[in-house]
Parts: C-alpha cells; sequence; structure tokens
C-alpha cells in the first residue's frame, strides 16, 4: 500500500476527491479523537508540516503516510480515503493514485476491514511507471492483467505478465508496476494481509 497519491498530469487548479476526503476524514477523526496536530503527527510518525498539509488537501502524500496516519488514528486505510458521508462501507470507487498520463491510475475499488482486503481496478499508459517501497511483512498482492502486458518487478525479480495471466507475491519488498510497452494495460490487483 506504500504508493503516491498525486494530482497527476494538469490537474494544478483541481484537486482529486480522493485528497479533499482525505482531509476532511483525517480533520475529523483527529478531533474526534481529542488530538492535537502535533500529537498526531508525532504517533504517525510524520511531520507537523506534512500533517497541516494533508488537512488542507494540498499534499501529495504517499499512500504509505496515509497507512500511519491510519494506524494512529486506530481506523483501516481506506476510512480516510472513502468520502466523508460514507460510514462503514467496504464500497470505495475511489482514484487514489495518479500517473504523469491522465490514462494511468490506481482506483481502490474496495476494501474490507476484516481481513485488512484491498480491490484495486489499474490502468498505466504505455511508458508509465509505479514505483512502491516494501510493505510491511504478512501483506501479499495478487495481480491479474485484464488488457495489455505488465512489467512487474518485484526486488531484483522481473516478471512479463499478458492479458490473462496472474501472479501472487508477498509485497514486503520493493515492487514496480510497469507498461513497457506500446499499448495501455489494465489489471486487477487485491493487496491482502
Amino acid at each position: 500500500m506504500s504508493s503516491i497519491l498525486h494530482n497527476g498530469a494538469g490537474e494544478e487548479n483541481s484537486r482529486p476527491d480522493v485528497l479533499v476526503h482525505v482531509a476532511a476524514n483525517v480533520r475529523r477523526l483527529r478531533q474526534a479523537a481529542g488530538l492535537s496536530q502535533q500529537a498526531l503527527a508525532e504517533a504517525a510518525g510524520v511531520s507537523r508540516r506534512m500533517l497541516v498539509s494533508v488537512e488542507r488537501g494540498d499534499v501529495n502524500v504517499s499512500l504509505a503516510t496515509l497507512d500511519r496516519l491510519a494506524e494512529a488514528l486506530g481506523v483501516i486505510f481506506h476510512v480516510l480515503v472513502q468520502p466523508p458521508e460514507t460510514e462503514d462501507s467496504a464500497h470505495i470507487d475511489e482514484i487514489a493514485w495518479a500517473g504523469h498520463s491522465p490514462q494511468s491510475h490506481g482506483r481502490l475499488l474496495a476494501s474490507k476491514a476484516a481481513r485488512e482486503v484491498e480491490l484495486w481496478r489499474w490502468q498505466l499508459a504505455p511508458g508509465e511507471r509505479y514505483d512502491s517501497e516494501a510493505d510491511p511483512a504478512g501483506w501479499h498482492e495478487m495481480i491479474v492483467v485484464v488488457e495489455g502486458t505488465l512489467t512487474l518487478r518485484i526486488g531484483e525479480q522481473v516478471l512479463t505478465l499478458a492479458e490473462g495471466e496472474f501472479h501472487v507475491y508477498p509485497s514486503d519488498q520493493a515492487y514496480a508496476y510497469c507498461n513497457e510497452g506500446e499499448v495501455p494495460v489494465g489489471f486487477i490487483r487485491n493487496v491482502l494481509h
């Protein structure tokens, strides 16, 4: 779950909905817990400046940072990215990662807190790459390619997955999704803990 959440190309004057949701949810949950910004920042291991920017919705924050904030607030990650008016729903359907191309994005479709499971739909334009830090021990990913060819880099291992192929791996090491082809790549990502 350690991926970059950012505005993407050409959206300098508008914020994606997910940044607005994260800002409102972090602020609401922090206040409900009776925490100051400094106290939450310390508990999550982030700077107060970062937290202020997150609560304003104007920062390109890593999903790993959001994970730490969720843990410090005592909630599951998806609670931070879903619309604030959505209470305890597994249905999210929000773009949580945007690449440089408007065709490239990772959409969190659903998450179930009982077992910490996330379902994502990803699209990568030709030449696009997504790099991730290692997830905590015990996390796994299942990737199913639905169109195009995905290059999956897991540590030093490089795999090429064509349409209809899948791979399951522990994600406790750095990994990357790459589209090294000439056509868009679409895949389903399931994250499990």
